[in-house]
């Protein structure tokens, strides 16, 4: 795939390889001819010939700016806690190339080659979760995205973690001695928090419409009436999210014998009865939070700004990740809600009511079936509460003063991946025990569209006639959300 002039998430996967456009070296060799143009003119420009944050009064002397470039890399260097997932490295890298093809950061083109090299033959530098405060760009973490161009730190290569040098030598790739600025270019940016934020759309999008696929099921299996997703109590209250869910609701449930069945009730509870307005409330914010990642990764976000067409090289703030920061937090806050109200619908599904046997095990009390599965949801919902907990209304003054308010918002963002996590958790044992459910109305049938979703399942996952270890009926279901429902919807 070319790397794109401007980033839209309409697929939801990265490309496995990538190719730099002829015109987006031409423009990163462009701007950095202007740069060397300037230096030679013997000016003082902050990170370019002088030191660092409140170091930035500090002239360096022409001879050691490569050193000043290097010696940046490796200070930086110094993240700490778990291990960045491949998955977001991979983002980071797509994401530092984009930032840096859009010409105005004042690198040789030998940088974005490399960072391609690196890219297109899996050379994935190791990163670590702790480090940044989401303002001076993300700094350690991209520190250590930088150190395999100078033939430091380690990656991931081949199935194992090797110091870079190996995996350069092994792909007969040189280190790099940085010039001036291009220290500074690669750890100034939002490129940390913008892969976690970019992973996270893609992900928050498939479990948008696997809540509402599962939620009908769940519904189905709960004698749920179709009522409250009518089209016109939606066109009352016409919010976009809302009259979506209760569309998709409808759709599922069309066809369904179980809809045709006599109901007693004369409301349903609130997480069968709102999912369109919590879920859509959700798929509200969600757009939303796609309109700003999708700024902030066709965005050049380094510090300073090498604007050639207009004569100058200007210090500002496009680092700060106020932007992303507050955006993950809402995202975190929104996509929680999917897993709250999705538990709620576990316990009623286990809680023996409508002819539903108690945990909806046969033989119950000889039994437990699903009872401790609502445990496990209930825990995952809770510690969701926990880190939801907004990360952005947090600053700490750092570097002497000079970075005297800071985002937060890579801690946004690394909470922003588990709560994620905990939602798709949670969707998986609703899933587990809407089948089980949807079992005990047989031999009604619901629509064509939630029977092939549960003839799906039942060939990963049976129906449980006894007690069984749960566990991996978990697993199984949570690899079925990954692997086969989003192609049957």
């Amino acid at each position: 795939m070319e790397l794109p002039e401007h980033l839209l998430f309409e697929q939801l996967a990265l490309p496995e390889t990538i190719s730099l456009p002829r015109a987006a070296l031409e423009r990163v060799a462009h701007n950095r001819a202007f740069l060397d143009e300037k230096l030679k003119q013997g000016k003082v420009h902050y990170g370019i010939n002088t030191g660092f944050g409140s170091l930035c009064n500090v002239v360096v002397s022409d001879e050691d700016l490569s050193l000043l470039q290097e010696n940046l890399v490796c200070s930086h260097a110094c993240g700490f806690g778990a291990m960045v997932p491949i998955e977001i490295v991979r983002w980071m890298l797509f994401l530092k190339i984009k930032g840096l093809c859009g010409g105005y950061s004042g690198v040789r083109t030998i940088i974005v080659e490399r960072l391609a090299d690196f890219y297109n033959k899996d050379i994935i530098p190791v990163v670590y979760e702790q480090g940044s405060l989401g303002a001076s760009g993300d700094l350690a973490p991209l520190a250590h995205l930088s150190l395999p161009l100078l033939g430091k730190g380690k990656v991931h290569y081949k199935g194992q973690i090797v110091d870079s040098i190996l995996a350069l030598k092994s792909e007969g790739i040189k280190p790099i001695a940085l010039a001036a600025k291009e220290g500074l270019a690669l750890l100034n940016g939002t490129q940390f928090m913008s892969a976690y934020g970019s992973w996270a759309l893609l992900a928050a999008k498939r479990l948008s419409v696997w809540a509402d696929a599962i939620g009908a099921l769940s519904g189905e299996g709960f004698m749920m009436k179709a009522d409250p997703f009518h089209h016109r109590i939606h066109s009352l209250r016409p919010h976009q999210g809302q009259i979506k869910t209760a569309e998709n609701i409808c759709e599922y449930l069309a066809g369904s014998a179980l809809q045709n069945a006599h109901k007693e009730q004369v409301q349903d509870p609130y997480s069968f009865r709102c999912m369109p307005q919590v879920h859509g409330a959700t798929k509200d914010a969600l757009r939303f939070y796609e309109s700003v990642v999708t700024t902030e990764v066709n965005s050049v976000t380094d510090n300073p700004l090498v604007i050639h067409e207009e004569d100058t090289i200007v210090s500002g703030g496009n680092f700060h990740g106020q932007p992303m920061a507050l955006q993950l937090d809402f995202l975190a806050i929104a996509m929680a809600e999917l897993a709250n109200i999705s538990e709620r619908r576990t316990y009623l599904l286990i809680s023996g009511q409508r002819g539903l046997p108690p945990f909806l095990a046969p033989s119950a009390g000889l039994n437990s079936g699903f009872m401790i599965a609502q445990y496990t949801a209930a825990s995952i919902v809770s510690q969701n509460k926990q880190y939801c907990t907004p990360a952005s209304v947090d600053s700490i003054v750092s570097s002497n003063g000079q970075e005297d308010h800071v985002s937060m918002g890579a801690n946004a963002a690394t909470k922003l991946y588990k709560v994620l996590q905990n939602v798709q958790r949670v969707l998986a044992i609703e899933l587990l025990c809407a089948a089980q459910a949807l079992d005990f109305r047989r031999p009604e049938k619901t629509s064509v569209a939630l029977e092939k979703i549960h003839t799906a399942f039942r060939k990963q996952v049976s129906f449980m006639d006894k007690d069984r270890v749960l566990h991996e009926d978990l697993i199984k279901a949570e690899q079925f959300l990954n692997q086969e429902l989003q192609d049957l919807l």
